[in-house]
């Protein structure tokens, strides 16, 4: 393979997150007097760390969210992934693919690390990371679209951006990636292929990213 180094989103590559989460939230800010659709939620926040939903309320609105709005949101989010999750489907077949191959991979994403966690375990996908392969936009205080997060990724996993492919979802990931001077997959399973423009190429089911790897 000609990486060294394959990094994962999480929501929505990894585990089938995003209907689940974006539902709530749009549930939860509309209940706050911010009517937001599901497709709203999708537009604006998908891929995005939580402090997204503070800045971009704030510019629409002039108000802030309650103080414990995160606590609230992730609560309501993983009472419902313990209950609905599952990992997406191909998922196991790839990672255990790159380990057959003797490839590293780790996952990089917006969420927090125990949101990644619980994604993970409640999925059983844990196992394939351990704790020295997640980082979290938590790491680095600048998440996605910002570079930040899979710059810190690839250096602390000991390779240089040019050496790493990204497996994104969202507009916002493929934005870091390419920022990040990385080579980025966009998986279009509900993304229309538009949106992840700047990707070296696009798929829509797990199943074919191996080959694309290379």
């Amino acid at each position: 393979m000609r990486y060294e180094l394959v990094i994962f989103d999480n929501d929505g590559v990894l585990v089938d997150s995003e209907p689940i989460s974006n539902r709530i939230l749009a549930d939860y800010l509309t209940e706050l007097g911010h009517p937001t659709t599901y497709e709203d939620s999708i537009r604006d926040y998908m891929g995005a760390a939580v402090h997204r939903i503070h800045d971009l309320v704030m510019e629409r609105s002039g108000q802030t969210l309650p103080a414990g709005f995160n606590e609230t949101f992730h609560t309501r989010v993983f009472d419902a992934f313990r209950s609905n999750l599952q990992p997406v489907a191909g998922t196991s077949a790839v990672l255990n693919g790159l380990v057959e191959r003797q490839i590293p991979y780790c996952v990089a994403s917006s969420g927090s690390h125990e949101r990644i966690r619980v994604a993970l375990r409640t999925t059983g996908l844990y196992s394939y990371f351990g704790e020295e392969r997640i980082f979290s936009a938590q790491d680095v205080g600048r998440g996605k679209p910002e570079p930040d997060l899979f710059l810190y990724a690839a250096k602390s996993m000991g390779v240089s951006p040019e050496r790493c492919a990204v497996v994104e979802d969202s507009p916002l990931g493929v934005q870091a990636a390419v920022s990040a001077g990385m080579d980025v997959y966009g998986f279009a399973a509900m993304t229309a292929p538009a949106k992840l423009a700047g990707a070296k190429a696009l798929f829509t089911d797990m199943s074919e990213l191996s080959r694309l790897l290379g």
